[in-house]
């Protein structure tokens, strides 16, 4: 049976949901930070060659996520939709984290490559097998608008959560490593195994303890690209992809292009560079990312009253319109301006708090408007194509970030090397990454914001639109069943 829309979720189960993300989130943000720093500066590819095995990778892998989707509002067990798939591909998902980092030292730079990008597909394609699974859990478990929200927020706590996590741990396991006469390499694949062995667990306790409550209105399947054809139909979910890809994007230069831009341009070339904070050294990258993740959490209830007060568009635009500003801001950060840079961390973690949260909780409300339209329950499919969408932007500011950097006369650094600097046209280039590209993105966002069609009010009325059409359905069966007399 549907579980009636304005049922409350009991919190264990908004907890146990939220965690799910943590292991997604907090190896997503770990290959978006340092993946291709990792790629320049510790495998050795130069930065044009390494672009083409990022997106080579992640649009391998993009390709199969509406199919994905599509499997996993097709597959009918005992055990649900969606389960079967963390169940099966929790462990391996972790495993594969490993892999990612764990390149060999060849002279081949071709060689290197082709090992980079398989290993790079086959942690993103486990990933995506059990990330659409679990994001298409969020529409069925709370189909009310505001309780729908109230799921998302505690997902988007675990998710920066796991981010802040790897963000402080990771260069600080990293250094660890180095201090005690390893190499960067070995670093990150301890991080890899210890992340990635941390992150499964969630997600397979999801499997195997949280019921799936929903049992929709199903026709005959239609084909694959009928589907496409389908979903792009849905004009709310039109808009919905269009903010989720510009968000993610701005999201993305900012985790791709900071390690760059507090290496090279603020500590000035010195890889040991570290900034004393609460009574603690740590790396600029740990301390940068900390602080914005640690506000980001803070900030999550926040963006969540102002969207109830309000709406969550409303809500979007507002976070989004300060991030706008903080990223211009950025352009002013001087080397050495550590503690300009602190603040700019604090400031923008408020607007990311928005970015992390309320996209996702717009995202899930195009689903009821496709099935009063279709009749047919296709969260797979959606979140399929979202996923697409977001590892293919993901992909290509990767790409454009390398391309330009290499450009730019950007160099790796030699083995060994605790202090390098590069040329002024590549660190001019790294300061464009950082702020106007990013501004620019985000006020793209803001204004298909302000075009989305679905308000809390229109919403509603879909919501009862469906109940009624459900009531009636359950009558019709119940009169078919009736003998007559």
């Amino acid at each position: 049976m549907k579980q009636p829309a304005n049922q409350r979720l009991p919190f264990w189960l908004k907890v146990l949901y939220g965690s799910g993300d943590w292991g997604i989130s907090s190896i997503g943000m770990m290959r978006s930070i340092f993946y291709a720093i990792y790629l320049t500066d510790v495998v050795g590819l130069e930065p044009r060659l390494a672009s083409f095995g990022a997106l080579a990778g992640i649009v391998w892998d993009a390709v199969n996520d509406p199919i994905i989707g599509i499997l996993s509002d097709r597959l009918h067990t005992r055990w649900g939709r969606r389960r079967p798939f963390l169940l099966w591909f929790a462990i391996p998902f972790g495993m594969s984290f490993i892999m990612l980092w764990s390149a060999p030292d060849w002279d081949s730079q071709t060689a290197l490559l082709i090992y980079v990008t398989l290993a790079f597909m086959l942690s993103d394609t486990l990933t995506t097998l059990v990330s659409v699974p679990f994001l298409s859990l969020t529409p069925e478990l709370a189909p009310d608008y505001d309780e729908r929200t109230t799921l998302t927020s505690f997902r988007s706590v675990f998710q920066l959560l796991g981010a802040l996590s790897m963000v402080i741990a990771a260069p600080a396991i990293v250094d660890m490593v180095l201090r005690s006469g390893g190499t960067q390499q070995q670093g990150f694949m301890l991080v890899g195994a210890i992340f990635g062995s941390i992150g499964a667990i969630p997600l397979f306790l999801l499997g195997l303890l949280v019921r799936e409550t929903s049992t929709p209105e199903q026709q005959q399947s239609l084909p694959f690209r009928q589907t496409l054809r389908e979903a792009w139909k849905n004009i709310p979910f039109r808009y919905a992809v269009g903010i989720h890809m510009l968000n993610w994007s701005a999201v993305d230069m900012v985790a791709v292009t900071f390690p760059y831009f507090l290496l090279y341009w603020v500590a000035q070339g010195n890889m040991l560079a570290s900034i004393r904070l609460f009574g603690f050294d740590l790396a600029y990258e740990s301390a940068f990312f900390g602080i914005l993740m640690s506000v980001c959490i803070l900030f999550v209830p926040f963006w969540l009253w102002v969207s109830k007060v309000r709406n969550k568009r409303e809500a979007y635009m507002l976070g989004m319109s300060l991030w706008v500003v903080v990223e211009l801001m950025m352009f002013a950060v001087q080397p050495g301006q550590t503690d300009i840079l602190l603040l700019i961390a604090a400031l923008a973690g408020v607007g990311v708090s928005a970015a992390y949260v309320l996209p996702d909780a717009i995202f899930a409300d195009v689903i009821e408007w496709d099935e009063l339209r279709t009749r047919r329950r296709q969260e797979g499919i959606f979140y399929g194509i979202r996923t697409l969408i977001r590892k293919l932007t993901g992909a290509l500011v990767i790409f454009v970030t390398l391309q330009l950097l290499g450009w730019s006369g950007y160099v790796s650094p030699p083995d060994g090397a605790v202090q390098f600097t590069q040329s002024d046209a590549a660190l001019r280039t790294i300061r464009l990454l950082v702020s106007p590209l990013g501004a620019a993105m985000l006020s793209g966002a803001i204004l298909l914001a302000w075009l989305f069609p679905l308000s809390r009010e229109k919403h509603g009325r879909i919501q009862r639109l469906l109940e009624q059409r459900r009531t009636r359905r359950m009558e019709e069966e119940q009169a078919s069943l009736t003998p007559r007399a």
